[in-house]
C-alpha cells in the first residue's frame, strides 16, 4: 500500500474502533435483559437446528413446503448468531471491520428471511389455486432455483450498505448507544454528510422487504376472494389450514417491521425504542417461526418425535 493511501485511510478513520454503549437510558440496569435474551437465543439455536436436522432426515418431509421451512431455519440460525453482540452490556470494544461486517450480516440475513417468505407464499398459492399440477410446478429443483435467487438477490444488493459506511469519514466519536452495529448507529457518528447512506437503506428496505410485502400481500387476497366463493364449508376449512401456520409467520415478521418502523420514528423522541426496534427484529422471528409450524403441522411434531426417540435409543446403546 503507497503512503498516500495509508494517509487517505488515517484521515478517514481517526478512530481504530467503536465502543458499544449498549441500551441508552438504562445503562445500569440493563444487564439483567441478558438472562432473557440469552434463553431467547439459545431456544431459537435449538429449535431451527432441529427442524434443519428433522426435514433433513426424515423422507416424508422431503416436500417444498418443509423444505423452505428449512432454508428459513439456516437463515434464522443466522440471523439469531448476529445478535451476539446484545449481550455485550458493557462497553465492549469491537474492531471497524468486525462492525462493517455485522451490518452486512444483519440486514442481510433480515432480508433473506423476507425472500424465503415470498417463497413459501408462492408454494401455499400454487398448492391452493393449481392443487392438480403442484406437483409438476414446485418442484425440488424450482426451491433450488428460488433459493439461489433470492441468496444472489440479497447478497449482492447487500453490499453496498457497508460499503456505503466505511466510506464516511469517523474523526472524533465512537461511542454507538446501541447494543450492536447498526447502520444507522455507525454512520450517525461519521463527521462528512451520510445522505446516501440513509438513501440506500430506504431503497434497499423497499426494494427487497416492501416489495415482497406487497406480493404477499397480494397473494393472499386473491386466496382469501377464492376460499369466501367456495360453497362447502369442509373445502373453505381445508384451504385455510394449507397456509394457516405460513400466513402466521408472515404476520409476525411484517407486523415486527410496522412496529419496529413506527418505533423508529418515536426513537427520535426515546432513544430506547430506536435500539429496540432492531433488537426485536432479528430476536422475535427465528425463535417464533419453528414454533409455530411445529405446533401446527402434524408431520413436523411427528419428524421430531422420531429424532428425539432415534437419540434416545443411540444413547442407550
Amino acid at each position: 500500500m503507497s503512503i498516500s493511501q495509508n494517509a487517505t485511510n488515517s484521515s478517514r478513520f481517526q478512530v481504530s474502533k467503536f465502543i458499544l454503549i449498549g441500551l441508552p437510558g438504562i445503562h445500569e440496569w440493563q444487564h439483567w435483559l441478558s438472562l432473557p435474551l440469552a434463553l431467547m437465543y439459545f431456544l431459537a439455536l435449538d429449535a431451527n437446528f432441529l427442524t434443519v436436522i428433522t426435514v433433513h432426515h426424515e423422507h416424508n418431509l422431503h416436500q417444498p413446503t418443509f423444505q423452505f421451512l428449512s432454508i428459513l431455519a439456516i437463515v434464522d440460525i443466522g440471523l439469531a448468531t448476529t445478535i451476539l453482540a446484545i449481550f455485550w452490556f458493557y462497553a465492549k470494544a469491537i474492531s471497524l471491520h468486525e462492525c462493517f461486517t455485522q451490518i452486512y450480516a444483519v440486514h442481510c440475513f433480515i432480508n433473506m428471511e423476507s425472500g424465503i417468505f415470498l417463497c413459501m407464499d408462492v408454494d401455499r398459492y400454487v398448492a391452493i389455486f393449481h392443487s392438480l399440477q403442484y406437483s409438476s410446478i414446485v418442484t425440488e429443483a424450482f426451491v433450488v432455483k428460488a433459493t439461489v435467487f433470492m441468496m444472489l438477490r440479497n447478497v449482492l444488493l447487500t453490499i453496498p450498505v457497508p460499503v456505503l459506511a466505511f466510506q464516511r469519514h469517523y474523526c472524533s466519536k465512537n461511542e454507538i448507544d446501541h447494543c450492536m452495529c447498526s447502520n444507522p448507529g455507525v454512520t450517525g457518528l461519521a463527521c462528512d454528510d451520510i445522505t446516501i447512506n440513509r438513501f440506500y437503506q430506504l431503497a434497499l428496505a423497499w426494494i427487497l422487504r416492501g416489495n415482497d410485502m406487497i406480493l404477499v400481500f397480494i397473494s393472499y387476497v386473491l386466496i382469501f376472494h377464492s376460499v369466501l366463493r367456495l360453497n362447502f364449508a369442509e373445502a373453505i376449512v381445508k384451504a385455510l389450514s394449507t397456509c394457516s401456520s405460513h400466513l402466521i409467520l408472515i404476520f409476525v415478521f411484517y407486523t415486527t417491521i410496522v412496529v419496529v418502523s413506527i418505533a423508529h420514528l418515536a426513537g427520535k423522541a426515546v432513544p430506547i425504542f430506536s435500539v429496540l426496534r432492531n433488537v426485536l427484529n432479528i430476536v422475535i422471528p427465528p425463535v417464533i417461526n419453528t414454533l409455530v409450524y411445529a405446533l401446527r403441522a402434524q408431520e413436523l411434531r411427528v419428524g421430531f418425535q422420531w429424532v428425539f426417540w432415534l437419540d434416545k435409543n443411540m444413547s442407550q446403546k
